[in-house]
């Protein structure tokens, strides 16, 4: 046996292998939906309650996923920082919870019912009293099941 031919041999033995673990095609699009509850957080920038882009390609994402899915109701809680009074935290968190319950209307999820709530900045100060700017967000919980 020449080199060239155990050169042929072992490229295709390790061709072989690492075909072993990969998923078919006929696996990839035919796979079952996967129908699980699902939790997604939309971010805001501060004082806002505007629909980023990324937020709504995230949402998109979800409606592909839960194709296949039978779609129960949709929770959604706005969320507030600690920067600023309470009262108006409040409110920004629920303008927030609106905006996002319209855009998950836009991405294809017509026929839900909402559970829409606002917590203002309740939790928004870590345990050492730190603001949490992690906390301007909508928190979107999709309830999912099998057909």
């Amino acid at each position: 046996m020449n080199n060239l031919e155990r050169t042929a041999i072992v490229t295709l033995a390790a061709l072989v292998l690492a075909s072993c673990g990969t998923v078919s095609r006929f696996q990839r699009v035919f796979r079952p939906a996967v129908c699980e509850d699902m939790t997604v957080s939309i971010y805001f920038q501060r004082d806002s309650a505007a629909i980023t882009p990324e937020a709504r390609a995230l949402l998109e994402g979800v409606g592909e996923r839960a194709k296949g899915c039978l779609l129960g109701d949709v929770n959604v809680v706005g969320l507030a920082d600690a920067v600023g009074a309470a009262d108006v935290n409040l409110a920004l968190s629920m303008k927030r919870a609106e905006a996002v319950k319209a855009a998950v209307v836009r991405a294809g999820f017509t026929t839900v019912v909402f559970q829409v709530g606002a917590l203002g900045a309740a939790g928004a100060l870590t345990d050492s009293g730190a603001a949490n700017p992690l906390h301007r967000r909508a928190d979107v919980t999709f309830h999912m099941q099998p057909h």
